[in-house]
């Protein structure tokens, strides 16, 4: 008899009538299909470890043996994925890096240039995932497999302004459009530099999700008073601000200067907004 198992976007087959298969014993075999069940397609060893009761330790030996047969594949220290049936061998695995993202870094969302493109903000294709999380990792580039994540650490109380996406039966949550840009206002590298957030709020202040109030409402809870005069001083910019929306923002102005892009040289004060801007830096520019 061969029961099928589905797993996302996997299917595992197994043979019930056979003593072993690909070298597995029943029982191991058994216990691997226990976790395919109640796992999603990446899972962690502490996930494992509590559908088969047993130790961290002791299922973290099991998944490395199942490593090295080549039915899992390790996508991280503590994470793993199976290796679908048709492939030849786990490195013929592809899995969707987006999936891959919102498992092995949560709690996270994707956001920054990688929500831009799913909200249609920008047409720039990356390459790179962005990866917004409140875990504390020591690194800030990660390689999986083929795929290259940026992953940045924020405080829990910027861990809001999140929507859910669905894709092949997992759950992917994006920062909304309104928090993808607030994002980008608090660090603009998190855009690809000031040039492409400015486009970025462009778009969305022309496009169905544009919100004033959900926008000055997401600026206040992130608490960086640098936001309010980047997005004033872009929407002056712009050509096409909001009369009332900018003097909300002047209102709600902190003293001292910020700069309108950290990452590059910024010597030009612009009083009326506070804010420290490139000498290259003009509409005409931006276009």
């Amino acid at each position: 008899m061969c029961n099928i198992i589905r797993t996302g976007r996997e299917i595992l087959y197994i043979n019930y009538t056979m003593k072993k298969i690909a070298g597995i014993e029943r029982d191991t075999r058994a216990r691997l299909v226990e976790v395919l069940r109640g796992t999603k397609p990446v899972f962690t060893i502490k996930e494992a470890a509590g559908i088969l009761g047993m130790s961290n330790t002791a299922t973290a030996k099991m998944m490395a043996r199942w490593v090295e047969q080549g039915w899992l594949i390790r996508v991280r220290r503590d994470a793993y994925m199976a290796v679908p049936p048709e492939a030849r061998s786990p490195d013929d695995v592809s899995e969707d890096p987006l999936i891959v993202a919102s498992r092995v870094f949560d709690p996270s969302y994707l956001g920054g240039w990688t929500a831009a493109e799913q909200w249609g903000l920008t047409e720039q294709i990356f390459r790179t995932i962005m990866v917004i999380t409140t875990r504390k990792l020591n690194i800030r580039r990660v390689k999986i497999r083929s795929s290259e994540f940026l992953i940045k650490t924020i405080s829990e109380y910027r861990f809001f302004g999140i929507k859910t996406v669905w894709r092949d039966n997992s759950k992917i949550s994006f920062s909304d459009p309104t928090k993808t840009i607030v994002d980008l206002l608090n660090d603009p590298a998190l855009a690809g530099g000031s040039r492409m957030l400015f486009q970025m709020l462009k778009t969305y202040l022309s496009s169905k999700d544009y919100d004033s109030s959900l926008l000055l409402d997401y600026c206040a809870r992130m608490n960086n008073g640098a936001i309010y005069k980047r997005l004033g001083y872009m929407l002056e910019q712009s050509g096409d601000a909001d009369t009332n929306l900018l003097k909300e923002i002047r209102k709600k102005m902190t003293t001292g200067n910020a700069k309108l892009d950290p990452a590059i040289p910024c010597n030009t004060l612009v009083t009326r907004w506070r804010l420290f801007i490139p000498k290259q830096w003009d509409e005409n520019s931006y276009d």
